[in-house]
């Protein structure tokens, strides 16, 4: 498992460019969070060894850093205030 780091990094660069073609922050913080999960197991830091026991592991790993890329991105570059549009008529009233 741990000789398979490069796949990860691969993986984060298919959903960077998957990104590419459908933004709006879909894929990218699993991108950010396969590129670090393969990134962790070939630096040997930490969480490697514990991921290199079993995918289910690495999959955990790479879940929890996707969440907090994820919201981290979402705070900074989420809505902006007045961006909400909000209703005040239906459009089939007359």
């Amino acid at each position: 498992m741990v000789d398979l780091w490069y796949l990860w990094i691969v993986a984060g660069m298919v959903l960077a460019i998957l990104e590419l073609f459908l933004p709006g922050y879909i894929f990218v913080g699993s991108a950010i969070g396969a590129v670090v999960t393969g990134l962790l197991l070939w630096l040997g830091i930490w969480p490697a060894g514990w991921m290199a026991e079993g995918l289910a592991n690495a999959l955990l790993v790479f879940a929890l850093v996707s969440l907090v890329v994820w919201l981290g991105l979402r705070r900074t570059l989420g809505l902006r205030k007045g961006q909400v549009k909000t209703w005040t008529r239906d459009i089939n009233e007359d």
